[in-house]
């Protein structure tokens, strides 16, 4: 079930939010037309989680105003993506914003408290992957998970990834971030039982052609609960985690 349209809905049964103000949520201008984008309003009562800003290929001003026009609407927490360090500081000297330098993350607000049903596990083959795997944890985080990090536990060797079987045989997702030939999710896919998101990456020498070869062997995995996302799509696989993590039995 959709934790805000819950959320409103108990409101509304236990008397807080009369049946007006509700029906005045639900019925409000679904997106706002700034001409260069329509911020989508509604994303989280449909959703679940409000809409993300994709900073790349977009200028400062832009940005700035798709933010603007989010908090005219009320969303205060706003998660933005892929966004180079010079336009962070251009945008963060109009609207308060936390960057992060490695992952390309900037976002608006306090990182919310987990409330999801279990752990969420990142881990990389290399410390080359770093960058990809932050923005999946950062993206986890910002939308209340617990994540743990297991940084450079690739295959070439394993005994740091066993090490923290416990952690592995525990968590509720795993985030698998690996180039070269991309074997660590099918390795934790092996160990785990829980849903493993494999996310390939670009790191690797020139016949990994730019995280192809990781991608291939990632879809060819012969692991039972192995899914993959897009070359570098840390975004992609955060995101995805944090909505299995959420998951609530529906009657």
């Amino acid at each position: 079930m959709n934790t805000e349209i819950r959320q409103l809905l108990e409101g509304v049964k236990s008397g807080s939010v009369s049946v007006d103000e509700a029906l005045l949520r639900l019925k409000s201008e679904p997106f706002d037309d700034l001409g260069y984008a329509k911020p989508d309003f509604h994303r989280a009562l449909r959703q679940g989680a409000p809409e993300v800003i994709y900073g790349a290929g977009k200028t400062p001003e832009q940005i700035t105003g798709i933010m603007a026009s989010f908090k005219a609407h009320g969303q205060e927490r706003i998660l933005i993506t892929r966004l180079g360090a010079e336009a962070a500081a251009v945008i963060g000297g109009k609207i308060p914003i936390t960057y992060d330098p490695v992952s390309r993350i900037a976002y608006t607000g306090e990182m919310p408290r987990p409330d999801g049903i279990g752990n969420i596990i990142v881990a990389t083959g290399g410390t080359s992957d770093i960058p990809v795997a932050e923005e999946a944890a950062l993206t986890a985080q910002f939308h209340a998970n617990l994540v743990t990090r297991l940084y450079d536990v690739g295959v070439s060797g394993l005994h740091r990834l066993l090490s923290h079987r416990e952690d592995i045989m525990t968590a509720s997702v795993i985030i698998a971030v690996a180039g070269m030939e991309g074997a660590l999710a099918s390795v934790i896919g092996g160990l785990a039982d829980c849903p493993v998101i494999a996310v390939p990456t670009s790191v690797g020498y020139g016949a990994s052609f730019s995280g192809l070869s990781a991608l291939l062997s990632m879809l060819n995995s012969c692991a039972s609960g192995v899914c993959t996302v897009n070359i570098d799509n840390g975004f992609g696989a955060g995101y995805l985690a944090s909505m299995i993590n959420h998951m609530e039995v529906k009657r």
